[in-house]
């Protein structure tokens, strides 16, 4: 049955009141396990209030659990919103959007409102896999509650053309990227720097930008890193593609996640390595990406032309 907007709103709120629960949950879980319940709580509302030593009264851990579900709140509103102008929406993905969103969100909100890096503080891959569970949790009650229908992506993925025009897409771009820190690197006169920064970090544990040392070792490890994250990317993209030529709304979700990627690889390189920020520049990590996507996008407009044509209409804007 159809919903009214208000409808719709309702269930987002309870949406992302269950989130906010399911968030709430984690984190006590990952506190007991280290023997300090309600430490994140305590933390995050310290940091927010402005107060220096870590302080577990009720009065502090209830205001600050009516800012944790107020915001929730609102995020589930919005996601409602959102959801529901595509006729079907996948679960898994929406609800990793949602997650990469709100992981986003604590770290650069943390940063603007109190100049503390909260996710830091609290462990990045804490944060990360509470705010993943958050917003699979959400996304999927509102397809329970009937704002949106689900979609199996594994019909979409059966299709060879999907896996095809994936791998395609998703080397491509990965390609161009490489590329475009190549041309950077070669620039600024260290060849390579960056993919042997990125690989020091993740195979010598670097902390520091003296210990990064240009190395073509560290670039030939890190590269089929480097792939395995834009190939899953592309075979998404051409998923999202042929699912729009038969329901153009759900470009908006493709929007989403191009959102979500380009916060999102900006946040892990500012949590896991801060340190590279400076010589890395956000505005480069930032374009590179975003070659990545045109690359994609790109490749996937002239290998389906019917989504093509439908964007000369007002379809993508019509709700189901």
């Amino acid at each position: 049955m159809e919903r009214s907007k208000a409808g719709k709103l309702v269930q987002g709120v309870i949406a992302g009141l269950m989130g906010a629960a399911v968030l709430a949950f984690w984190f006590l879980v990952v506190d007991l396990a280290a023997g300090e319940p309600f430490r994140t709580p305590a933390m995050i509302a310290g940091a927010l209030f402005g107060l220096d030593d870590l302080v577990t009264s009720p009065l502090l851990l209830g205001v600050f659990s009516l800012v944790h579900f107020g915001a929730f709140a609102i995020v589930g509103a919005g996601a409602a919103l959102a959801i529901a102008q595509l006729e079907r929406s996948p679960n898994l993905p929406f609800g990793f959007v949602v997650g990469f969103v709100l992981f986003n969100g604590v770290f650069f909100g943390s940063a603007a409102v109190t100049g503390i890096d909260v996710v830091g503080r609290l462990g990045w891959v804490e944060v990360l896999v509470g705010n993943l569970l958050a917003g699979i949790v959400l996304v999927n009650w509102l397809h329970l509650s009937g704002v949106a229908r689900s979609v199996e992506w594994r019909d979409a993925l059966k299709e060879g053309t999907v896996l095809r025009e994936g791998l395609i897409a998703g080397v491509a771009s990965g390609f161009v990227v490489a590329t475009w820190f190549l041309v950077v690197d070669t620039f600024q006169g260290r060849p390579f720097f960056t993919p042997s920064a990125l690989g020091a970090v993740l195979f010598d544990g670097a902390t520091d930008l003296a210990e990064v040392e240009i190395s073509l070792w560290l670039t030939a490890a890190y590269t089929p890193v480097h792939y395995a994250i834009f190939i899953p990317i592309g075979i998404l993209a051409a998923a999202i593609a042929q699912q729009a030529e038969r329901q153009p709304p759900i470009l908006i979700g493709a929007i989403l996640l191009f959102v979500a990627f380009e916060a999102f690889a900006l946040g892990i390189i500012a949590v896991a390595a801060e340190f590279l920020l400076g010589p890395l520049a956000w505005w480069n990590i930032a374009l590179g990406n975003l070659a990545g996507v045109l690359t994609i996008v790109g490749y996937l407009w002239k290998k389906h032309p019917r989504l093509v044509e439908s964007l000369g209409t007002d379809r993508i804007e019509t709700p189901a």
